[in-house]
């Protein structure tokens, strides 16, 4: 009984790391140009969001956490 436990506990884990190894592939590399936003503090104030095309001004708000513009434009694209 312990042999096939233990014969079943691999089996299992090994679907397992399949699976993970298949979902680790999907990912985007993280390099240079991958970024989603680019925040200009210096000598203007914007935010570009690269997914959207969307620009805002005020750069307060958006470090503040008030990123309603990006996600309704990112909900239009779907």
């Amino acid at each position: 009984m312990k042999v096939l436990k233990a014969r079943l506990y691999e089996a299992e884990r090994a679907k397992r790391k399949k699976e993970l190894e298949k979902e680790y592939a999907k990912k985007e590399k993280i390099e240079w140009g991958s970024q989603i936003r680019s925040y200009v503090l210096h000598p203007y104030k914007m935010v570009k969001d690269h997914r959207t095309d969307v620009e805002v001004r005020d750069v307060e708000k958006v470090l503040d956490g008030k990123i309603g513009e990006f996600l309704d434009a990112e909900k239009n694209l779907e």
